[in-house]
């Protein structure tokens, strides 16, 4: 289900550089740094990769292999606003951790890009491989839909929004509606069934064929009009969890509540006070941002976004998002079950959904560690273990992948004392 939604979104992500596909030897392919990095003390190893100013101009699949795999347990202050620590002195085990990112770099069978972890609010280890730049950001590809999630919250800490009004109809914000045209059902439709997944609207491939022959139709709140005119009728029965394009019904939402554009609400509200000016962010077909897919982020900022969940909304002090919906958010509230586990292996169960977050328990010996994360195809992570105090961002370029199964397997052990 979601990975054939990931595979045909992503084609074109997945062409492959055979040209930088040599064989080399570990000690060739990897750079790494151990010693201490702190302001008083800069890093003094191998620097992370960065691209260049004509590769930062390349589209992503087009960006030429790393020559040699990167990875410090010590990573550097870049006054970027994420503190740094060290593997194995701030916590986790720091051999079984470059033990796994080794791993990784030689064989690297999942084609990833990055692979970071923080605990306890600092960032203990950072590497780049294959396409992984720390200055590039990454196509997010689904995690996107996590960031639009975050804006609907930032609305509803600056008062635009309640609580009370995740459960009033999607249409009751837009008000450039012609409800005379409307499928039946359509009122059923609240703004958490859309956070969840659980519109109900179904639309037709032939239907969707039409839209693309006629995109004028689709500028403004025309898209969500042509989509509530044209879906089969909205009952209890298609109120179901379908991986889908809810996402939009939230954008336009944001767009129909705030002042100025969606765009710029984003921008001032949360990527500004993040500290995150180095992203992507393509514009739909409505002429709002893509609400989910579409958006790039640093590893780094990754972080950033993962921090903001961690600390319950709060950035710097400011609470940015409602503590209260980020509860919701990534909370279990749909259980999605595990015969389609993105990412999954042997010990990932109890696949869930909240908000745009998705959940799981990864189990290691005798117990189950809560997992929610931020997730998008082709590989792309922001996993959050609470219980652990741990994050774990990931960017890769392949859809077949088992990165939670390797946090539950490889990750976690490291962190549990």
């Amino acid at each position: 289900m979601r990975n054939t939604y990931f595979m045909l979104m992503l084609a074109g992500v997945l062409c492959l550089n055979a040209c930088n596909a040599k064989k080399q030897t570990a000690s060739d392919r990897v750079a790494t740094n151990t010693d201490s990095t702190t302001a008083a003390n800069p890093h003094s190893g191998p620097k992370p990769p960065e691209a260049t100013a004509a590769e930062a101009k390349l589209s992503f699949r087009d960006m030429p292999y790393l020559k040699k795999a990167f990875m410090t347990a010590a990573p550097s202050a870049r006054k970027d606003g994420i503190p740094v620590g060290k593997l194995g002195v701030d916590g986790g085990n720091k051999e079984m951790i470059l033990k796994l990112a080794q791993e990784i770099a030689d064989s690297n069978s999942n084609k990833y890009d990055c692979f970071l972890i923080a605990h306890k609010g600092k960032l203990l280890f950072e590497s780049y491989y294959s396409r992984g730049r720390i200055n590039l950001p990454h196509p997010q590809a689904s995690a996107t839909k996590a960031y639009t999630s975050f804006a609907l919250g930032r609305a509803i800490q600056l008062g635009y929004l309640t609580m009370a009004d995740l459960d009033k109809p999607v249409v009751s914000f837009l008000k450039d509606l012609d409800s005379t045209k409307f499928v039946k059902g359509v009122e059923k439709i609240t703004l958490q069934q859309a956070l969840t997944m659980r519109s109900g609207i179904r639309i037709s491939e032939e239907q969707r064929k039409k839209f693309k022959q006629n995109p004028a139709q689709l500028k403004g709140q025309g898209q969500v009009q042509a989509w509530l005119e044209h879906s089969s009728p909205i009952t209890t029965e298609s109120q179901t969890f379908k991986y889908s394009g809810d996402p939009v019904l939230v954008m336009q939402v944001i767009e129909a509540v705030v002042p100025g554009s969606a765009q710029d609400f984003i921008k001032k509200e949360l990527l500004d006070k993040m500290g995150i000016t180095n992203y992507g962010w393509k514009t739909d077909v409505s002429g709002l941002p893509r609400s989910g897919s579409g958006s790039s982020m640093t590893s780094r900022d990754m972080i950033k976004w993962g921090t903001l969940a961690r600390n319950k909304g709060k950035w710097k002090g400011e609470q940015l998002v409602p503590e209260a919906f980020l509860a919701k958010a990534r909370s279990r509230i749909v259980i999605t079950g595990d015969d389609d586990v993105y990412g999954g292996g042997k010990d990932v169960s109890k696949q869930g959904y909240g908000y745009y977050w998705w959940s799981a328990d990864l189990k290691h010996g005798n117990k189950s560690y809560f997992g929610t994360s931020a997730q998008g195809g082709g590989g792309q992570y922001i996993l959050l273990i609470e219980e652990l105090d741990l994050m774990v961002v990931v960017t890769a370029h392949e859809n077949d992948n088992q990165t939670l199964q390797m946090v539950a397997e490889r990750v976690i052990p490291a962190f549990v004392k």
